[in-house]
């Protein structure tokens, strides 16, 4: 290995996080109905290997060769029996590592059909929706998890500072809940409808300022 070698690895090299084993991308749905916008969420099939009879918005796994606005929009169209060009993509919104090594991107659309005639695939128990105002006068319940160092047997104590007295951190991890009617809408989800209404909040507070 000489300097040239190492040159050319990195000379394209597109960085990415460390250990993430899957990668998500979802779309934070808007919609109109009654005149007003709303987010559309699904009711995960309890069929499901992961997070069954759970509220998640439409996404999924990112294919390999795939880009996660290309991963939202075909998971989207996949579960809500869509076309492409009913989904509006309006952009990017935040991505999520989540300490479990899932990274989960997301994407704000619109979703140009009206909600009465979608009908979701075998993976969805059912669509609902709950309007964009609500979320925009409520504020989530928040409580948090802590995440601590479990060691596995035979650990190297020897080998850091303090053995086993090591001061390992201890890592915080809020868990959001939204109460709509009978619907209750939390943990990842809730966190990226959160994120994403901080936004609009906060745009509408800087343009009042301004005004």
């Amino acid at each position: 290995m000489n300097i040239d070698k190492i040159k050319q690895i990195f000379k394209d090299y597109s960085p990415k996080p460390i250990g993430i084993e899957k990668c998500f991308s979802v779309l934070i749905s808007l919609i109109q109905k009654d005149n007003s916008l709303h987010l559309l969420y699904e009711l995960r099939s309890k069929t499901l290997e992961r997070q069954p009879g759970e509220i998640s918005f439409p996404g999924g796994e990112i294919e390999s060769n795939e880009t996660p606005k290309n991963a939202a929009i075909r998971e989207s169209c996949e579960e809500l029996n869509l076309k492409p060009n009913n989904i509006e993509i309006l952009g990017a919104a935040d991505y999520l590592l989540t300490p479990f090594n899932y990274l989960i991107y997301s994407y704000v659309g619109f979703l140009n059909i009206n909600v009465n005639t979608i009908k979701p695939n075998e993976e969805v128990e059912e669509v609902f929706t709950v309007p964009l105002e609500y979320f925009l006068s409520h504020e989530p319940l928040v409580h948090n998890t802590y995440l601590t160092n479990e060691i596995d047997e035979g650990f190297p104590y020897d080998l850091i500072p303090n053995g086993k007295d090591y001061n390992w951190r201890v890592g915080k991890y809020p868990v959001y809940f939204y109460v709509y009617e009978d619907r209750i809408v939390w943990g990842i989800t809730a966190r990226l409808t959160y994120e994403f209404i901080k936004k609009l909040k906060r745009d509408d507070s800087i343009t009042e300022n301004k005004s």
